[in-house]
């Protein structure tokens, strides 16, 4: 669940509403009195929903006001109707403040109003106060919390109300109009000093003018739909009605405190202010540094060496200092032998200037490409900071890309364990990215690898008895993300459990099979990852009469298959760049004729294309399939032909060869 607000306190990036312990044991039920704001949602009439609707929002306002020193006083009031017991977990209450830029919750209270009118009150007694991400070891962003959810019941409404004070860092706020449930009512109200101005952009939503009453702007919207998350589509945050909102006064020198920004090169400055010092190599820095390149041979043998050291160090997240924003010095991190993600980002800068490499910090949206808005120009939009290394003609890699001022630079993402130097993570290739390099910095997309850069090729050696029992090894080897993501799921089981994986998947297509070898093997370094299989598997063939033998060519699941959902879809489906190669050969028993085999198979779209191909020599069934898609982000209206093609795509993978006894 993401948050409501962001008064950019770029560490709230972790949802506020996490699951969390009740704040108190079983209560014993009061008689309170609701507000009259939440008794007037409570009486709003919600309307008729689907069944597995498990809510409805009745109400959800903020009023941001705004002193001439910057600071900023947020009332926020939110009540949610419960249609079933799925929704329950919306009865949290969460209010959330930075001790590092003066922030405090100054009041939080919630109320419960029950199907039958009583009501149930929360205030200090059941709140309680903790860092808004529990991955992180210290988070100066913390967030207090009233829980319900015990008391929660059917045709109940929760509410709350806050009120907090911060300065924040930027005069810059985020609302979000929508969430996966519907909306009666969402609205957000600025109130400004005399004699300053607001502008504001709504994204994912028809153009939406303020109600302007002299220095105060309001932004409704009503009567919203719910958000319901689909496969393989940009996330619910990506999808969401939302505002965009920059304020100040009119002149910048009208008040100092307050720090904005006009284009990306202004947010390339400022970063780079803030991470360049902090990049500095020591004395036993750069001996490391020089110590791991030792044996490097080319450039990107240096890059590689370092990035996988880097990688290596244990992440740790500690947020301490302009909303988390500044790294920690280099020096530091290697000393200490772990960092966050731009803590790694600097350590690596820092190694490679020490072996006479430049690089720059990169400013990224990681876990959904399609996040960051080229037309809202903020740092807010960003949760990840990874590398660009400046490259000469001699390094080539799918990640390298070309910037107008600084030359060739190769991208990488020294968090991500599982992906080398050379590649980059799905779900950041492609994306707005900010390239913090000062003056010379700007926004600029990823690369995107090419499908055969992410290559899936197979050796299928096979022979079919004439009683349908199947011997078969499979020689797989992968590249780029397809290696990475057996990578992943290798490295994070343990030896049997990932054997487990193996078998269950190869059964799905070979009932039964026993298995004779299963070994993987991972070459991290040069991006590529190996396995073997042997199996055997009885009644593979479909013995009919006596006469007939059938079995299907395609053994073994092709997986990476976009997961597609009903024949209706609402939003775009989010394709990754891939490509996959099989060559299946099976000896056919003696004493028997190939009597049907599939016709062969040719499919092109805008996306992709796909084929299949059959010939039968010497005894021996030859089957090809080859599938490439491109990266592509699918409107809603053309589903249809995503679906279509995975159907064909489905359709021909499941036919069957017939042999006739002789």
């Amino acid at each position: 669940m993401f948050r409501r607000l962001n008064l950019f306190a770029p560490a709230l990036f972790a949802a506020l509403m996490l699951a969390c312990a009740s704040a108190a044991a079983a209560r014993t039920p009061a008689s309170d009195d609701a507000p009259a704001w939440l008794k007037a949602a409570a009486a709003a009439t919600p309307g008729s929903y689907e069944k597995d609707v498990p809510g409805v929002v009745v109400n959800d306002e903020s009023t941001v006001t705004v002193s001439e020193d910057g600071r900023a006083t947020t009332v926020t009031t939110f009540a949610v109707r419960f249609l079933t017991r799925a929704g329950f977990d919306r009865a949290r209450a969460a209010a959330a403040y930075s001790t590092d830029n003066g922030g405090k919750v100054v009041e939080l209270h919630a109320w419960l109003i029950r199907a039958d009118g009583s009501v149930r009150k929360y205030g200090k007694d059941d709140t309680i106060d903790r860092i808004t991400d529990s991955d992180n070891l210290y988070d100066e962003t913390r967030v207090k919390v009233i829980d319900a959810t015990r008391d929660a019941e059917v045709g109940a409404v929760f509410g709350f109300t806050s009120t907090t004070e911060a300065r924040p860092w930027f005069p810059q706020i985020e609302w979000w109009f929508q969430e996966e449930m519907p909306s009666l009512v969402s609205r957000f109200t600025l109130v400004l000093p005399a004699g300053w101005r607001a502008d504001g952009r709504a994204f994912n939503a028809p153009k939406l003018d303020p109600q302007v009453t002299g220095s105060s702007y309001s932004w409704e919207m009503r009567n919203l739909p719910r958000l319901e998350p689909e496969p393989s589509s940009p996330s619910v945050r990506s999808l969401a009605s939302y505002l965009a909102v920059k304020y100040g006064p009119p002149t910048a020198a009208a008040s100092a405190a307050l720090r904005n920004f006009d284009n990306w090169a202004d947010v390339s400055k400022w970063y780079a202010e803030l991470a360049d010092p902090q990049a500095a190599p020591d004395d036993p820095l750069a001996l490391k540094a020089r110590e791991l390149t030792a044996g490097a041979k080319t450039e990107l043998d240096k890059i590689r060496a370092i990035g996988r050291y880097v990688q290596n160090l244990q992440y740790v997240s500690v947020q301490i200092g302009i909303g988390g924003w500044r790294p920690h010095a280099a020096s530091q991190v290697f000393a200490k032998q772990y960092g966050d993600c731009k803590d790694k980002a600097t350590l690596m800068r820092a190694m490679l200037k020490a072996v006479k490499l430049d690089a720059y910090p990169v400013l990224i949206y990681s876990g959904d490409r399609t996040r960051v808005r080229e037309e809202w120009v903020s740092p807010g939009q960003f949760n990840h900071c990874i590398v660009a290394v400046r490259v000469s003609e001699e390094t080539q890699a799918p990640s390298v890309i070309q910037h107008a001022a600084l030359g060739r630079l190769l991208i990488f993402d020294a968090t991500d364990p599982i992906t080398p130097v050379g590649d980059l993570p799905d779900d950041e290739q492609g994306s707005f990215a900010l390239v913090a390099a000062g003056a010379d910095g700007s926004l600029m997309k990823m690369p995107s690898t090419p499908p055969e850069e992410n290559m899936v090729s197979r050796e299928v050696e096979a022979g079919i008895a004439e009683d349908g029992t199947l011997t078969a090894t499979l020689r797989e080897r992968r590249e780029g993300q397809s290696a990475a993501d057996a990578r992943r799921v290798f490295k994070g089981l343990s030896p049997s459990d990932y054997a487990g994986v193996i078998q269950r998947w190869v059964s799905g297509g070979a009932a039964g099979a026993k298995f004779g070898k299963i070994e993987p093997k991972d070459a991290h370094t040069e991006g590529r990852f190996a396995l073997d299989v042997e199996i055997t598997a009885a009644q593979y063939g479909q013995a009919m009469q006596n006469r007939l033998l059938v079995f299907k060519p395609a053994v073994f699941g092709r997986g990476n298959q976009p997961r597609l959902g009903d024949a209706a879809r609402k939003y775009p489906v989010v394709l990754d760049s891939q490509a996959f190669s099989e060559t299946v050969r099976i000896k056919l028993p003696a004493g028997f004729d190939v009597d049907e085999v599939p016709d062969a198979v040719k499919i092109e779209s805008e996306f992709g294309t796909y084929a299949a191909s059959y010939e039968v020599k010497d005894g021996q069934l030859l089957y090809t399939r080859r599938l490439v898609q491109r990266a592509a982000t699918i409107p809603a209206e053309k589903y249809s032909d995503v679906r279509s093609f995975y159907g064909r795509v489905r359709a021909s993978e499941e036919a069957p060869v017939v042999l006739a006894r002789k």
